[in-house]
Order: structure tokens, then C-alpha cells, then sequence
């Protein structure tokens, strides 16, 4: 016997202990430096989305008044670099000043060849005006803000500074910019013919004024009120002789119906279509005529916007001629929509909906100035208060306060919402430089059911762009969270019962050859670009499930029934053949199955459709054609069957198994084959009972559950998806089921349980941790999937149920959008806050989800 007894302990070698150490120290550096990465990546969308919420700031302010008692301003205006302030007075004379400073400058002037001023309105630029007169005629003017780039060396001579970027040379401004150049801006002014408007000559009393500028054809509608009380709809086109370079304007002229006895009228308001026109009373009294139809106007509505003694202060349009803001005495302001109204008094159906009521100042409002780009508008009030809001968010964005004893007399914001001139009734003047970025987001914007103009009733929308500056942006992400969820839903309703049952027939019933040659095919399909799975889903499958639809929802039916009874007929094979077929040669036995159940519902998808949708299914679809009751039979087969099977196992489950123990097994196996077609046609019996059932209660899937049918559609991509999804959920779900320790096998097959009865109570439920973490991971791949819900689903933002719609995601609305989004613009802010949504989203699930699958690992570790 050998000596060992000098022998010590054995000892790790330093290199190993040096190595392990240098492993350790690597992977929680790596695992560090990942949770580092991730919450940069989140600190940084929330950088890049914080700007969205902060509203309006104020860069500087300045106060000033004019020199010597100024003449009465009838309308103010200011160039798109806020640089120039104008203001009309009653003579024509233009008093142009340096904004910032107050600084005087000279300008032309109008020539009214001494006729009086009796009215005044202007578009919504501020830049055209038109005027009327005491003899009944009307004249448009127009203020030419004239911007020339010049050198900066050598610099115009004699130029007084202004501030430390503008000087003058008592007429026009040269502002030093980038690049080495100096912008001069100067005022020129554009008088055009007279147009004789009161045919008895009486003077114009009241003026709204709207012009549409097609180029060299401008079209311009106005509404004059003589002092006789006669209004008239006016429609002045402009031609430009290219030869001669004449302007020829033609005028149509429609007389409106006269408005009640007693009607004093305080404001005018008009379209620029010039299809309805408004008259108010300083009551709050509103006239609508309806003049669409030049020939034949109407006084369609009378109506009160205000309540009982709150006079109307302000009125006017934002841009697009849909919200009409309404301010009242009491500091009121509202926004309404003409729209169709059940029960309207009016003749036309159509009538003023407050659609929008917005935060109420401490005082009247007395002066309104609308963006002419964009839904923005400034309002002051009778104490000084001047309040910058947006039509569509309904946010107060800045709150300015004039200098003490102000009353406000004329307001107006510069073009590029970048500055905001209040001039007083004495001739005070503040000038505000404004930062307002995002004035059209807010949570209830983002989040919110918003009342959009056109919209009968607060929707949920997603349209971030369109072609006029009329626009109203539209950014509610609900309908792509709502995409995300939609999308990500069908793909796992088709992936996981695939995936898991895979999973569970590859890892307990395929011999172990079989296996190996089998989970490298699935893993390898993971790695199929979804860009490919995209690109086949929108150019072979939608056209083909489109052509064969009644094939593609057989498919569905006839290939699980198909290897269910191949399985009972499998039992009918003597044991010495089963045995020797049983390993490879009967998986591939299984895809002959599935192949011909594939052949057989190609072969029957015409009849299928004939039968139970009239031979057109799309036309089913629209309730052009057939009954809901062969589709209610559809939607209830699968869950009647679940109920039925359960509770026939709970019933006569166990007693028939013991049962089938006295026979042969071939007898047995007929028996039990015969069992399962019975209960299949009480399946079928039950469901179209109760399909026949809800019919008749009027139920009707078509319009919720299904709906008009467009070729890409969410069931593409939940096929796609799906498709994208099966290898991972199983390659991960059948490594757990591995994972399971055989003694658990063995003691329940000692038992007496069957396979499948070990693996759906014993394997699955201990692998519960495992299974339901591979779900998740798979969710987590749909959810942000990109590519395929790109190239197949339609790119629709729709909030609707119907399988057979498009959707938009989240992370599909990112690549779509972003391309066309301006840097640090506000579609390109809410992108990232699309991408942070995305984030949190998947966050909330996967934290969820640990939690769920450390609960499932603790019960498996108590086994």
C-alpha cells in the first residue's frame, strides 16, 4: 500500500487564481458599464424630450413711446425678423420705428387723395390691408417689408447705432448677421384701384378682409357694412397683364339678406372661401349667412356664444378658418367649430360648437392677434395682462405683463413667433422677445382625445405633416402605443402556441438523433434579416392571402385537426411498425401531414368562401353581402372547444381511460378515435347553435372585430412577426424544458402518467421560469420590431380592432418620420419622446416579468 501520508492539500495555481480574479473583475465591469449604457441612452431621450414641456420664454423686453402725441393706429405690423414695427394710421400715414429701441424711421405713405378712413381690417399676415371710405368704396394696401443682403466690407457710411446689431440711416435697418453680410430692411407700401362697394355711397362702417394669394392671381374676399345698414359679399380677383404689367381686378359683389331690426353690429368675420360670413353683437350675438352659393345667400343661424351679461370683446379666426376664438368682458375666451349638430335651429344643419374653452384672464380682453403661420394667437386684457396661447394644445405658453397704466390699443406678433409688440392707447409701446419652440405639445396633445378642427367629435390622432401652414398637427401617440400593442398581440397569438408546442414535442417526444438535427434548423432561423421577412410579407404575402383568404383561414382549421387525427390513426398502427417508424422517419411523416392538410385547404378555400360568405368575403367584410352567423361560428369553434374539452376531462376523463384499459389496444385506439369525433361534432353543434344565437340578438362581428379589408393589414404582420418571433421563444423555451431533471420524469412515467401527461403537468410547469421568460424576450422583439411592421403593415395610426387594418408602431413611426423631421423642430422631439414611450414600455414589461419569472423559479425550486 503506498505512503501517502505526506502528502498536503492540493492548491490552485496563481496563474488560475490571477485569471479568476481578472473574470470576475471583467464581467461586473461589463455588467456596470451596461446598466451605465442604458441609463445614459434613457438620460438622453429624456434631454432631448424635456424642451417639448417648458412653453414660452422671454429673451428681453423693451418700453418706450413715441415722441409728441401720436395719431390714432388703426393696425400694426412688424417683418419676419422683428426687426421693423409699422403702424397705419387714419390718413395713411405709415409710422415706421425700430422694434427694440423705438427708434423713428421714414416710410412712405398712402394717398388717399384725401378721402376719410371710415373702416379698417386686416389679413391675417398683417401685412395686407384693406380700407374703406366715406363715399362707400374700398382700397387694399399692402406693406412690403423689403429685405436686401449686403456686404459687410465696407459698411454703408453714416449709420447711427441702434443697438448692438442694428443701425440706421434714418430709413432703413442694416442688421450685422452670420457670414459676414448685413441685411437692410426697409418699408415700402402698394395701394391698388379703388372698388366701389356702396352703390348709394354711404360710408363704410365695418371691414373684414381675407386675401388667398395665388401669385399672379390674388384673390381677395372682404365684407363691407355701409352706414345704412346694407352688407355685402365681396369677391375681388386680380389679373396681372404679363405684356403690359397692368393689374385688371374683377369684382363680384352679392347684396346679404338684411339683418334683424336692432342689430348693431360690433365685429365682422369671414372666410377666406368666402362661404360663411359672421356678424356680432357686442352682446355675444352671432349672425351666420351661408354663402356658398353667391346667387341665393342666407341668414342660416342666430346664435349666443356668451352668456347673459358678458359683452363679446374679441373675435376672429386662427389660420384655416375653422376656430373662431370668442373673447368676452368678463376674460373669458373659447373656441368653436362650425359643425353638424343634431337638432341645430339653423337651416343648414351646421352650428357654432364650443369645442374648446381655454384659461380665462383676470380681465376683458381687449386685443387678439393670431399667428399667420401656425394655431398660436396673443391675447390682452383691459389691466395690461398679455397672454400667448396655442389653439390646439390649449396651453397659456407666456404670460406678459405691460408697463403699469397701459391700456391696450394694438397687438400684433411677429411672423416667426419670435416677438410680440403691444402699443398703448397713449402711445407706450413694449416689445417683447419671445422663445416659444413648441407651442402645439402638451400631455393632453400627446396622451389626450383632442378636438381637431374638421372632426366631429375629440379623437385620438397621429398626422404630424401636411401641405399648407392651415394645418393643425396632430402628434397623439395613443393610436401608435395602441399599434405597438395591436401588432405585437396577433404576432404572439400565432407564435406562442407554435413555439411552445414545438418546444414540448422537441425537448419530451423527439429521440435525441432527431433533436440534434432539428433545434440548429429553428435557431438558425432567427437569423433571417427581418428586412427579408418584410419584404416578403408585403410583396408575396398580402397579395396572396388577399387572392386566397378562404384557403388562409382553413389553414388554420384543417392543419392542427389534420395532425390531431394522424395521431389517433398513428395508434391504429401495430406496435411493431409504430416502434420501428418512431424517431425521424415519423417527424418527417408529420410534415407529409401537414403538407397535404396545406394541398386540402388550397383545394377547398372557393368552396369554403362560397359557403359561408357568399363567394366574396370582402364584400362580407363591407355588409355588402351574407349573414354574421357563418363568422360567429369562426370566432366561437376555438374557444368552445377549450370549454368542451376541459370540461369533458373533468367529467368522464379519467373513467374513460380506465375504461379503454379492458380492450386490445387497437380497439382501444379505435374507441378513442371515435371519442374525439364525437366530441368534435358537439364542438361544432354547440358553436353554431350559439353563432345562430347571437344572430338573432343582433350581434354582428363585422364593424368591431372585423371590418373593411385592406391587403396589408395586422394579420400580415402577426403572420411576419410571428414568423420573426417562433425561434426565439423556442430555442429558449425548449432549453428549459432540457433543464428539468429526469427524476421528475422517471417518478411521474413511474406513476403511471403518459408522456404527454409528464409534460404538461411535471415538465412545463417546473419550467414555468424559463418558458415564460422566453415569451418575454419574444414580446420584447415584437414589441420593437421595425422593418416588418414597416414594409407590411400599412403605416396607418388607426385605433381600430379589425385584424384586417394596418397599424403604425411606435418604433415603425420613428423610421417613417424621422427622415423628414427638421433637427430640434417638434416632430423631431416627439420622435424621441416615441423612442422613450418605446423605452418605458418595454421596461415596464420586462421588469414585470422578472418579477413573475423569480416567483415561477421559486415554486420550481421547491420541488
Amino acid at each position: 500500500m503506498a505512503n501517502t501520508a505526506g502528502a498536503g492539500p492540493k492548491q490552485t495555481r496563481r496563474w488560475v487564481l490571477i485569471v479568476d480574479r481578472i473574470a470576475d473583475r471583467t464581467i461586473t465591469i461589463g455588467g456596470v458599464l451596461v446598466i451605465a449604457a442604458v441609463l445614459l441612452m434613457m438620460v438622453f431621450l429624456v434631454y432631448e424630450v424635456t424642451p417639448l414641456f417648458r412653453g414660452g420664454s422671454l429673451e428681453s423686453a423693451s418700453n418706450y413711446a413715441f415722441e409728441g402725441k401720436p395719431k390714432e393706429t388703426l393696425g400694426l405690423s412688424m417683418d419676419d425678423y422683428r426687426t421693423v414695427a409699422v403702424g397705419i394710421t387714419r390718413d395713411g400715414t405709415i409710422l415706421a420705428w425700430h422694434a427694440r429701441t423705438g427708434t423713428a424711421l421714414k416710410a412712405p405713405s398712402f394717398d388717399f387723395g384725401g378721402k376719410t378712413v371710415t373702416a379698417f381690417a386686416q389679413t391675417l399676415d398683417t401685412t395686407n390691408a384693406a380700407f374703406g371710405f366715406s363715399d362707400g368704396s374700398v382700397r387694399f394696401g399692402r406693406i412690403i417689408f423689403k429685405n436686401d443682403l449686403l456686404p459687410a466690407d465696407p459698411a454703408p457710411p453714416d449709420l447711427k447705432p441702434l443697438d448692438s446689431q442694428d443701425s440706421t440711416d434714418g430709413s432703413a435697418v442694416f442688421s450685422v448677421i452670420p457670414g459676414k453680410q448685413i441685411r437692410k430692411i426697409s418699408v415700402e407700401v402698394q395701394l391698388d384701384e379703388q372698388v366701389v362697394v356702396s352703390e348709394t355711397g354711404s360710408p363704410i362702417v365695418a371691414l373684414n378682409y381675407r386675401l388667398t394669394d395665388f401669385g399672379e392671381r390674388p384673390k381677395r374676399t372682404f365684407v363691407a357694412l355701409d352706414s345704412q345698414g346694407v352688407a355685402s359679399l365681396n369677391i375681388a380677383e386680380s389679373k396681372l397683364n404679363l405684356f403690359t404689367r397692368k393689374v385688371k381686378t374683377d369684382v363680384t359683389k352679392t347684396i346679404l339678406p338684411a339683418l334683424p331690426a336692432g342689430a348693431v353690429v360690433s365685429q365682422i368675420s369671414v372666410t377666406e372661401a368666402g362661404d360663411q360670413v359672421y356678424f356680432a353683437e357686442k352682446s355675444g350675438r352671432i349672425y351666420r349667412f351661408a354663402t356658398r352659393d353667391l346667387n341665393h345667400p342666407e341668414l342660416v343661424d342666430t346664435q349666443d356664444v356668451l352668456p347673459t351679461g358678458v359683452g363679446l370683446t374679441a373675435l376672429g379666426f386662427l389660420v384655416g378658418d375653422v376656430s373662431l376664438v370668442v373673447g368676452g368682458s368678463d376674460g373669458s375666451l373659447s373656441i368653436y367649430f362650425l359643425l353638424e349638430k343634431k337638432g341645430a335651429s339653423s337651416s343648414d344643419g351646421l352650428s357654432l360648437v364650443q369645442t374648446r374653452k381655454l384659461e380665462p384672464q383676470i380681465a376683458a380682453v381687449t386685443g387678439f392677434a393670431a399667428e399667420a403661420r401656425g394655431k398660436t394667437f396673443a391675447t390682452a386684457d383691459a389691466r395690461g395682462g398679455v397672454w400667448v396661447r396655442h389653439g390646439t394644445s390649449q396651453r397659456t405658453l407666456l404670460r406678459l405683463t405691460a408697463q403699469q397704466g397701459v391700456a391696450p390699443h394694438g397687438l400684433v406678433l411677429a411672423p416667426r413667433l419670435n416677438g410680440l409688440l403691444l402699443l398703448g392707447q397713449g402711445g407706450q409701446v413694449n416689445f417683447w422677445d419671445i422663445d416659444i419652440p413648441h407651442p402645439e405639445v402638451s400631455l393632453h396633445t400627446l396622451f389626450g382625445k383632442v378636438w381637431y378642427e374638421g372632426y366631429p367629435q375629440p379623437t385620438y390622432t397621429w398626422q404630424s405633416s401636411a401641405a399648407t401652414d392651415a394645418f393643425e398637427p396632430k402628434l397623439s401617440l395613443v393610436p401608435l402605443i395602441f399599434g405597438t400593442l395591436k401588432g405585437t398581440f396577433y404576432s404572439l397569438l400565432f407564435a406562442v402556441p407554435v413555439a411552445l408546442l414545438a418546444a414540448i414535442y422537441t425537448s419530451e417526444f423527439l429521440p435525441q438523433s432527431a433533436r440534434g438535427k432539428v433545434k440548429p434548423v429553428m435557431e438558425v432561423m432567427a437569423s433571417i434579416p427581418s428586412v427579408v421577412l418584410g419584404f416578403v410579407a408585403a410583396l408575396v404575402l398580402a397579395p396572396f392571402v388577399e387572392n386566397w383568404i378562404g384557403s388562409v383561414m382553413l389553414v388554420f382549421a384543417i392543419v392542427p385537426l389534420s395532425l390531431v387525427l394522424a395521431a389517433y390513426l398513428w395508434q391504429l398502427l401495430p406496435p411493431s411498425l409504430a416502434l420501428r417508424l418512431h424517431g425521424l422517419t415519423k417527424f418527417l411523416l408529420m410534415f407529409v401531414v401537414v403538407g397535404a392538410a396545406l394541398w386540402l385547404a388550397y383545394q377547398a378555400g372557393p368552396l369554403f368562401e362560397k359557403v359561408f360568405f357568399n363567394g366574396n368575403f370582402q364584400a362580407w367584410l363591407n355588409r355588402d353581402t351574407g349573414r354574421p352567423a357563418p363568422f360567429l361560428f369562426i370566432l366561437i369553434l376555438p374557444l368552445m372547444a377549450v370549454a368542451v374539452s376541459l370540461a369533458a376531462s373533468r367529467v368522464f376523463g379519467q373513467r374513460f381511460s380506465l375504461y379503454l384499459r379492458n380492450f386490445p389496444p387497437l380497439y382501444s385506439a379505435i374507441l378513442d378515435l371515435l371519442r374525439w369525433m364525437a366530441l368534435a361534432a358537439v364542438i361544432g353543434g354547440l358553436s353554431y347553435i350559439l353563432a345562430l344565437f347571437l344572430e338573432a340578438m343582433g350581434v354582428d362581428p363585422r364593424g368591431e372585430v372585423v371590418s373593411t379589408y385592406v391587403q396589408r393589414n395586422t394579420f400580415i404582420v402577426g403572420f411576419a412577426m410571428g414568423f420573426a418571433v417562433i425561434p426565439i421563444i423556442y430555442t429558449l423555451a425548449e432549453d428549459a424544458l432540457n433543464a428539468v431533471p429526469d427524476h421528475l420524469r422517471a417518478a411521474s412515467l413511474g406513476c403511471g402518467a403518459t408522456p404527454w401527461q409528464t409534460a404538461m403537468w411535471i415538465i412545463l410547469p417546473t419550467a414555468m421560469s424559463g418558458v415564460f421568460s422566453a415569451i418575454m424576450i419574444g414580446m420584447g422583439r415584437a414589441v420593437g420590431e421595425t422593418m416588418i411592421v414597416v414594409m407590411s403593415a400599412g403605416n396607418t395610426p388607426l385605433i381600430d380592432l379589425n385584424i384586417f387594418n394596418g397599424l403604425r408602431a411606435l418604433s415603425a413611426n420613428i423610421a417613417v418620420e424621422l427622415p423628414e423631421a427638421p433637427k430640434d423642430g417638434t416632430l423631431y422631439r416627439v420622435l424621441f419622446l416615441t423612442g422613450l414611450v418605446l423605452f418605458g414600455m418595454t421596461f415596464v414589461i420586462n421588469t414585470v416579468a422578472e418579477l413573475v419569472r423569480l416567483r415561477f423559479r421559486k415554486r420550481a425550486m421547491q420541488l
